[in-house]
């Protein structure tokens, strides 16, 4: 019988160990960390959106895989953006789909859900890591396959009691995303119970909208998570 002191998690196929979470890739400080969730957006429109939303304090970009040639526009959007912001896709539900986004420079990887090898995979190309998550069983796996965060969604059905309610289990320094539901409405209801980052969707960006129409509400969505912040410190 193998001794406690002898025993190692086995290796995947990825030449990591099942299990373990050291090499996790941390998500990095961000003064606002704020994801803009662009859906739909095209690649012709892709720089000028992801300019205004730079120039306005968002510090993430991330755009789904589900929107029209979404590797075109992450390309775009990894080159325009400067050191210090977030590029990335959302809706990745293939290891494929991972090596794409590598090769494009994204550095951001947002699932749906919790699929260990995706996180691994992710990891191993070093890549910021939020999978989504809705139940504590769901969480403690993302954290077990070694996320660099969370998102919860929907947000609007758990609440921030839910939320805070499920980060009881979980490790106090990863960081807890609000996902679905969350805009500039309602942002202080999440600040006040310790959740500051946000994946903000249809309230920031819908399709067809112009990059001066993402200014106006990217300003607002900043103006009122600082004002958030200052109210709940």
């Amino acid at each position: 019988m193998r001794s406690v002191a002898a025993f190692r998690w086995p290796l995947n196929r990825f030449g990591v160990y099942e299990g373990q979470t050291n090499d996790v890739v941390p998500f990095p400080p961000m003064k606002r960390p704020l994801v803009a969730i662009l859906r739909g957006v095209k690649p012709d429109e892709a720089a000028d959106i992801v300019s205004v939303l730079i120039d306005s304090g968002m510090t993430a970009i991330e755009i789904p895989l589900n929107s029209p040639d979404p590797f075109r526009s992450i390309e775009i959007a990894a080159k325009k953006a400067p050191a210090g912001i977030l590029v990335g896709a959302g809706t990745v539900l293939t290891l494929e789909a991972v090596e794409r986004l590598h090769d494009v420079g994204g550095r951001l990887l947002v699932t749906p859900n919790v699929d260990p090898d995706i996180i691994a995979r992710a990891r191993a190309r070093g890549m910021v890591t939020m999978p989504g998550v809705f139940t504590p069983t769901e969480a403690l796996l993302a954290v077990k396959a070694g996320a660099s965060s969370l998102k919860f969604f929907p947000a609007s059905v758990l609440g921030a009691a839910g939320i805070t309610a499920i980060r009881a289990v979980l490790p106090a320094d990863l960081m807890i995303a609000a996902v679905g539901g969350v805009s500039d409405k309602n942002f202080a209801d999440y600040i006040r119970a310790g959740i500051l980052a946000f994946g903000l969707g249809s309230s920031l960006y819908k399709p067809g909208m112009t990059a001066a129409e993402v200014a106006v509400r990217a300003k607002a969505t900043i103006d009122a998570y600082d004002m958030a912040i200052q109210q709940a410190g």
